[in-house]
């Protein structure tokens, strides 16, 4: 199917910032800011601010969610930008569509706090959502781009320390090696506008400040998943993160998790962002709504 013409549209915006000229981390932060609050927010949409075992997070919920079924979402943006701000329109759309409340999560970032200061903040929020009363079978754990292989990081934190782990995965676009070293870094290298090799190994050298970029839970494509959840992978077929989904879905296969991988014709990174502009947006947000609908109770 020919993508939509909106497709256009989104391509330009995303163009437009990967033009920008960003020397600091400040500068990074305040793009990314600046580019997603140029999309509406739906009037019927709540939010509340909550602290989540001492972590900063925002609860959105639309009409359509259920008190029960939750969402612990991480963000993307390479664990040193992003924020429940840059992603407070998606994930009203997610609200929608898994018909849930999702609990977005402010995690420490690089350089001020590397690695693993984000899986310790999930595994915090997570623990102080079971303290909430909310059953693990009810919780599902998403995330895009960075957010995408913290989901996983976070999963094998939880079964690594005997927490009950939650109902299912969701990983949009996740960057699962540290290392970049995925065929998909090279040949999609001028389709992807917005993602390259050589931003996300710098990237990584900020997020793991000299640690090993090897870590289980800093490339999960290393880590042991038996006994994770069941997983649903999104990404673009445009990505230079192509196959770190690959690798992960082949990972967590061998160690006997059930794993869907789709990968979306002509999409660029994280192209659920532009759910309000973007058709295609919309109808992976809605696969992601069936998929933790079937998962959760």
């Amino acid at each position: 199917m020919a993508p939509s013409q909106e497709l256009d549209t989104v391509l330009e915006m995303i163009r437009v910032r990967a033009a920008e000229v960003r020397k600091t981390v400040d500068d990074d932060r305040l793009s990314y800011e600046r580019i997603m609050s140029t999309l509406p927010l739906d009037d019927d949409i709540e939010t509340k601010r909550v602290g989540a075992n001492g972590v900063a997070a925002e609860w959105i919920w639309a009409p359509e969610s259920e008190e029960g079924r939750v969402i612990l979402y991480l963000h993307g943006g390479g664990y040193v930008f992003g924020s429940v701000r840059t992603h407070r329109v998606f994930l009203a759309h997610l609200a929608r569509a898994t018909k849930a409340r999702v609990l977005a999560l402010d995690y420490r970032l690089a350089p001020e706090m590397p690695f693993p200061a984000p899986v310790e903040d999930t595994v915090s929020a997570y623990r102080w959502l079971l303290s909430q009363g909310i059953s693990p079978k009810n919780i599902a754990i998403g995330g895009d781009s960075a957010g995408g292989g913290l989901v996983v990081a976070a999963l094998v934190a939880l079964r690594s320390v005997g927490e009950p782990i939650p109902a299912a995965g969701v990983c949009i676009s996740p960057w699962t090696d540290m290392e970049s070293t995925g065929k998909s870094m090279t040949t999609n290298a001028e389709s992807d506008p917005s993602v390259s090799k050589e931003r996300l190994l710098k990237i990584a050298a900020t997020y793991l400040d000299g640690k090993n970029p090897k870590a289980p839970l800093a490339s999960p494509i290393h880590a042991d998943l038996t006994g994770l959840p069941p997983l649903l992978l999104q990404v673009g077929s445009i990505e230079v993160l192509v196959d770190d989904s690959t690798m992960l879905k082949e990972r967590a296969q061998k160690a006997g998790v059930s794993v869907e991988m789709e990968v979306w014709d002509d999409m660029p990174h994280v192209w659920h962002h532009y759910a309000p502009i973007l058709p295609e947006a919309r109808k992976a947000i809605g696969k992601i709504g069936e998929f933790v609908l079937e998962q959760t109770g």
